[in-house]
């Protein structure tokens, strides 16, 4: 009697062969089978649906549109009698399992178990037959009867509407065309927050696009995207993948070696009947810019990514190997990845959890976790943190003794100059002189505004500083022009008003500059973060200062301006070194001397050495420290000597009219 009950019961068994997974759809149901049936599974709408007659059991949902083959049929068991079955969908990998009986059918997914028969074959001739029993339940849901039926319909919910190839590649699109778009100041932070967002959405996509084969590649542009597919195995597994080379960028290509501990540690969490790891290309840093302005190798930004998986504090590193060209001498790559903050608008990079090991033509990043890769460029790593520091602290004791000598210089100039031949000379010292008090004011004070909470003070500061260093450069220019008038124009003549105009020209320009970059855009001032890397773990910290906020504006007026005035003084001072040979007189070589030191911190001649800063090595760290010295103490330098100028008048006062060269120095009286 027992073993009769239980050859009853066996056609009613059949929803073991599942395993552990979860599934994210379940619908289970009783069915009749009077006569030799199969299970026909077809594409259908964007739902799952389940038709059942007395010749076959119909299963329904979307297929790839290039799919071959759009129509499976399979055999079910040939004992008669009331079955129970359950169909199971996974979202993870698409797939749709049927547990019929002790009959399991992963449904389409191996083609050969399937019978091969037209679809049109079976359409006449089918009797409608209800289900029993019927229930069904959602991811997280709760179980749901159905009444009694021949047909039910599943639609699907936005989350979990197939993804097609078309759909991927016309979101890589917009993105690439949302890219391409340069990126406002003042929006700068939330676009590149909106486009992160946009770049989010397509990695969903990616998660559960329908794929025909094992990898596919999506995007032709900006974006490139790759899925890989890897198939579950009690083995541990190396997986290895190198993206197409590209000659003519700065980075050729990548390789990216994951370990076998990421999918053992995977595996250990669930049962999964397939990895998807997600492999993206992006050849545009619009996304990925931090408030330093950081730059990346090549603008290239790798995201590496496991499907539904947080992945890190990995045993074995992830590695990623970018091929480039020799990089320069004065910069040092390092690895870093994304760091997205919530509390702020602008993101970071971090080096955290990766080692950088470099090469000729390659570095190699070794990280212990899954996101967004790129190599930094880390500038003047010859420069040490302790040589920055020395420079920092000559520069800030530099600038405050220059601008009290200044002060002192402008005062005993005022007072001391009397000769008529002399007046103009000595206030276009003076204001010389103010312009570099100044600037060395406002320097001094420009980290100080940068830290406080008012943006518009910080703002004001970056442009009252721009401007006195304009104005510091014109004074040069100008006192360039008056050693012209001197020395080298064979009359002297008065010019009504002179001293005005001068003014209007070395106060005027500058203020006139400044204000039409104000106008163009009031963002070009404010504060600016220059990063300060350790040259030992590649750490960095921002001095920040009120300055000007768009480096091409620096580099093309503050650069170009220079350039111009240094050329014109140093034909200026060519000149007055030609008219001292000519006259070549004894007795009077170290004041010539003096006289041309003096005459060279007036023109600003030592601000040349700026241009070594972009060598490397100790000629770079040499020309720095002499920048630094000489230029922080220019007042006081000019201050030396103006009163070495005035003992070494006083001891030969009878050679006063020996030299064109003398009209640029103080009296004695």
């Amino acid at each position: 009697m027992k073993v009769l009950f239980l050859l009853l019961l066996s056609p009613l068994q059949g929803v073991g062969a599942t395993g552990h997974r979860e599934e994210d759809f379940r619908f289970c149901g009783h069915r009749n089978q009077t006569q030799q049936s199969s299970v026909i599974y077809e594409h259908g709408p964007a739902t799952i649906s389940i038709e059942n007659t007395a010749q076959a059991l119909i299963i329904k949902r979307p297929f790839l549109p290039n799919r071959r083959n759009s129509y499976y049929e399979y055999s079910l068991p040939p004992t008669l009698g009331r079955y129970r079955f359950c169909i199971y969908w996974f979202e993870s990998n698409r797939t749709l399992q049927l547990a019929y009986g002790k009959q399991s059918i992963l449904l389409g997914g191996d083609p050969s178990s399937s019978i091969p028969q037209g679809p049109e074959a079976q359409k006449a001739g089918r009797t409608k037959a209800f289900l029993f029993n019927v229930s069904y339940i959602m991811k997280g849901g709760k179980n749901t009867s159905r009444a009694p039926g021949d047909e039910y319909f599943f639609p699907a919910s936005p989350e979990t509407m197939p993804v097609w190839e078309q759909d991927v590649e016309k979101q890589l699109t917009a993105l690439d065309h949302l890219i391409a778009q340069p990126l406002a100041p003042a929006t700068g932070a939330t676009e590149q927050q909106r486009l992160r967002r946009k770049l989010g959405e397509l990695e969903k996509m990616l998660a559960k696009v329908e794929l025909e084969g094992q990898n596919q590649t999506f995007g032709e542009a900006t974006v490139h995207a790759t899925v890989l597919r890897v198939q579950p195995s009690r083995a541990p597994q190396h997986l290895s993948f190198a993206s197409q080379r590209e000659e003519s960028g700065e980075v050729q290509g990548f390789t990216v070696e994951l370990p076998s501990s990421l999918f053992v540690m995977v595996k250990e969490r669930e049962e999964v009947v397939e990895h998807r790891v997600l492999l993206m290309d992006i050849n545009r840093q619009t996304m990925f810019q931090d408030e330093n302005s950081s730059h990346v190798l090549g603008d290239k930004v790798v995201s590496i990514s496991l499907v539904d998986t947080v992945v890190a504090n990995l045993s074995d590193p992830v590695v990623l190997t970018f091929f480039h060209d020799q990089l320069p001498r004065n910069v040092t790559p390092l690895c870093v990845f994304w760091q997205e903050d919530t509390s702020a608008s602008f993101g970071s990079w971090d080096s955290y959890g990766c080692t950088t090991v470099t090469g000729i033509s390659q570095t190699e990043c070794r990280c212990n976790h899954l996101t967004y890769f790129a190599v930094l460029m880390v500038s003047s790593p010859e420069i040490s943190s302790m040589h920055r520091n020395y420079l920092s602290i000559i520069t800030y004791v530099g600038c405050l003794i220059s601008a009290l000598a200044s002060i002192c210089t402008i005062f005993f100039l005022y007072f001391r100059s009397k000769q008529r031949d002399q007046i103009t000379s000595m206030h276009i010292h003076m204001n010389l002189l103010a312009a570099i008090f100044l600037l060395d004011v406002t320097f001094l004070i420009s980290e100080h505004l940068a830290a406080s909470s008012s943006e518009a003070i910080c703002r004001f500061g970056g442009l009252f500083l721009h401007f006195s260093l304009l104005s510091c450069l014109t004074w040069m220019g100008i006192e360039g022009y008056n050693l012209y008038r001197l020395v080298i124009e064979v009359f002297n003549a008065y010019h009504d008003h002179f001293l005005l105009k001068l003014c209007l020209v070395g106060w005027g320009l500058p203020l006139l500059c400044v204000m039409l970059i104000f106008l163009v855009s009031w963002t070009n001032y404010g504060p600016f973060s220059v990063p300060i890397y350790e040259s030992l773990d590649g750490r960095a910290t921002n001095a920040t200062i009120c300055w000007i906020t768009n480096p091409l504006i620096h580099n093309v007026v503050n650069l170009s301006f220079f350039s111009l005035v240094f050329l014109f003084n140093s034909v200026m001072l060519g000149a007055m070194v030609r008219e001292i040979l000519r006259q070549n007189k004894k007795g009077h070589k170290l004041k010539h001397v003096l006289a041309l030191f003096g005459l060279s911190i007036l023109l600003g001649i030592p601000w040349a050495l700026i241009f070594f800063s972009f060598t490397s090595g100790v000629f770079c760290l040499v020309s720095l420290y002499i920048f630094t010295i000489i230029n922080s103490l220019q007042g006081f330098l000019i201050f030396v000597w103006y009163w070495t100028m005035v003992l070494q008048a006083r001891k030969s006062p009878d050679s006063q009219s020996s030299s064109d060269s003398a009209k640029l120095q103080p009296s004695s009286s």
